[in-house]
């Protein structure tokens, strides 16, 4: 309840009023106790002061008479009665014996006087005793119940002591007075206290309550409702930056909740995996591609140790790290490589450790295959320049004793063995324009059947030759495409080639084509020696042969059927080895109708 400013505003209020209250009452109280009880000497003084030499000599004369109290009594109340303020009620004047004090007259019984003697007494009665008749006992005592004042009067042996005394029920009185005026006056401050309290809360907490539910409201996310200025002083002052701050704020937030889109989106979408840990190796992040390498279902409670516990870099080695630097690793999932990249973010306390991983598989595959296809240049390069070269020194060192007809068999050996040279350049040369996209496509419209039979044409011979029988038969009337005519003839005629020269003499080959839609297709099967299982997913790699030796004696560089492949993937067709019953090996060619002409040349 009192967590509130309005309630502690009323409690600081009443609280101010009853202290101030209470300090004005006590000094009130102990100002009037202390304004009698110095009315009341100064009255003692003033009659049996030093200025009254006569009066107290007087009364020292009638001391020495026999009946000296009683006459000390009577002069006392004839002559200065009024200015003892004696009234017989609160003040009232005794004689007492000088030696022990005790009451012998007085204007009020013997009950009066107090149960014990005062100090006052006791001083006058030892000046008494001394024979001193200068000392009074007239010392104040706020604490006491009573005021006195004890005169010691000696005269012809006999000694007395004039004793006033006042009981202060008139000090009480006024004192009861002003407490009663003080509580009245406390509980009107009250009051208006809590009137006040009522008034400041409205004219204070008010716009503080309002700054509350403004905050509120901002905290919530909504930043539009701005609070009115209602004054110039502070509390304007303060909504006004209020105002400015819930501005500020809402860029900043917007700003940020653009960035975390952006991360959002780029940590969903980009290809390398993310994975993200907290100080303790809890995961805080991981990506859809980080799931797919690791292939594995990761849960919001993995950590560290079970995702990459196998590794040689430890959480908090990785941790300890100083930023900007970062540890790299690497790791088998399956038949995969990935590569890791290891960084810690912020400090050690708040921050964690961030995992990139990046899949090289295909690029470590990338390299064997370039280190094998830089092997297989070298070494079908070699091949027919280490037969040039042999046949070359023997022409050179036989100085005309080789017969002439020996001598033109090793020329077409040499001729034969740099035209095979220049075959594997310029299928390099080809494959390197297409890797580059440089070699672009000069795109037509054609007849597919025609292009189909001019490539049948030109093998007829080669067939013959053979002893192969070729056929060409077509299931339907083909359509007119659009491609690369040349280019595409050019595949025809490697697959068409390929199956002529590597089936036995008196062979098959059989040429179809048809239409599949918006695609038209072409099959050479043939029942030669056919393709081995094994070499199937290998066929169309670069200088790959399934029979080496045999390829050689054919002329083939192992380019060929990797140029067909290019060209036909560059019209957006596909070239396949279909399924085959028997010996001998069926090759399909698929080709969309229509071509994209983007990035290529039209004719």
């Amino acid at each position: 309840m009192f967590r509130s400013l309005h309630m502690k505003l009323t409690l600081i209020l009443l609280l101010l009023i009853t202290s101030l209250m209470a300090v004005v009452g006590a000094f009130l109280t102990t100002s009037v106790t202390s304004f009698f009880i110095d009315s009341f000497y100064q009255q003692m003084n003033g009659v049996f002061g030093a200025e009254k030499r006569e009066f107290v000599a007087s009364l020292r004369s009638e001391a020495a008479q026999e009946d000296g109290a009683a006459r000390i009594l009577d002069m006392l109340e004839v002559t200065v009665g009024g200015s003892l303020g004696i009234d017989y009620n609160t003040r009232n004047c005794f004689i007492l014996d000088g030696s022990t004090g005790a009451y012998i007259t007085g204007t009020a019984s013997e009950a009066v006087l107090p149960r014990e003697q005062s100090a006052n007494l006791l001083t006058a009665r030892n000046a008494v005793v001394q024979g001193d008749e200068t000392t009074v006992g007239d010392q104040s005592n706020i604490t006491a119940d009573y005021m006195d004042v004890a005169i010691p009067i000696m005269g012809g042996g006999n000694a007395f002591i004039i004793y006033i005394l006042d009981n202060k029920d008139t000090v009480s009185g006024l004192n009861s007075q002003l407490v009663l005026i003080i509580m009245q006056a406390l509980v009107i401050g009250l009051l208006i206290s809590v009137l006040l309290s009522f008034l400041l809360s409205k004219t204070m907490v008010g716009p503080i309550e309002k700054l509350t539910a403004g905050a509120e409201r901002v905290a919530a996310g909504d930043f539009e409702s701005a609070l009115p200025v209602e004054s110039t002083d502070e509390i304007g002052i303060l909504t006004g930056t209020f105002n400015e701050m819930a501005g500020v704020l809402q860029s900043t937030l917007a700003a940020v909740e653009n960035e975390r889109n952006k991360l959002d989106t780029l940590f969903l979408h980009m290809t390398d995996g993310v994975a993200a840990f907290d100080h303790e190796g809890c995961l805080i992040h991981c990506n859809p591609a980080a799931k797919e390498m690791l292939r594995r279902d990761i849960p919001d409670t993995c950590s560290y140790d079970e995702l990459f516990g196998e590794l040689d870099v430890s959480f908090q080695e990785v941790l300890a790290l100083q930023r900007p630097n970062h540890t790299e690793s690497e790791m088998r999932v399956e038949d995969r490589t990935l590569e890791l990249y290891l960084a810690p973010f912020s400090d050690q306390t708040q921050g964690g450790v961030l995992i990139l991983l990046h899949d090289v598989t295909e690029h470590h595959r990338n390299e064997e295959r370039r280190k094998e296809f830089v092997a297989n240049v070298s070494h079908e390069l070699r091949t027919p320049l280490t037969n040039v070269r042999s046949y070359a020194e023997t022409l050179r060192d036989a100085n005309g004793d080789i017969p002439r007809e020996t001598s033109n068999s090793f020329l077409d050996i040499i001729i034969t063995e740099t035209d095979r040279m220049t075959h594997i350049v310029q299928d390099l040369l080809t494959l390197s324009r297409l890797d580059a996209g440089n070699a672009e496509l000069v795109l037509s419209r054609f007849p597919f059947g025609d292009a189909i039979e001019s490539v049948t044409r030109a093998n007829a011979l080669a067939a013959r030759q053979r002893g192969h029988e070729l056929v060409y038969a077509p299931e339907e009337s083909l359509p007119l495409i659009v491609g690369d005519r040349s280019r595409l003839e050019q595949v025809m005629m490697n697959i068409l080639g390929n199956a002529i020269k590597y089936t036995p003499d008196g062979g098959h080959i059989r040429v179809t084509a048809g239409t599949a839609g918006d695609s038209v297709w072409m099959e050479v099967c043939d029942d030669g020696i056919g393709i081995p299982e094994k070499d199937r997913e290998r066929i169309f790699d670069r200088f790959y042969r399934v029979d080496k030796a045999r390829s050689r004696e054919s002329g083939g560089t192992g380019l060929g059927l990797s140029i067909a492949k290019e060209i036909v993937q560059r019209h957006q067709g596909s070239l396949a080895i279909m399924p085959h019953e028997g010996p001998g090996t069926t090759i399909r060619l698929t080709l969309p109708i229509s071509q994209e002409r983007g990035g290529a040349a039209h004719a």
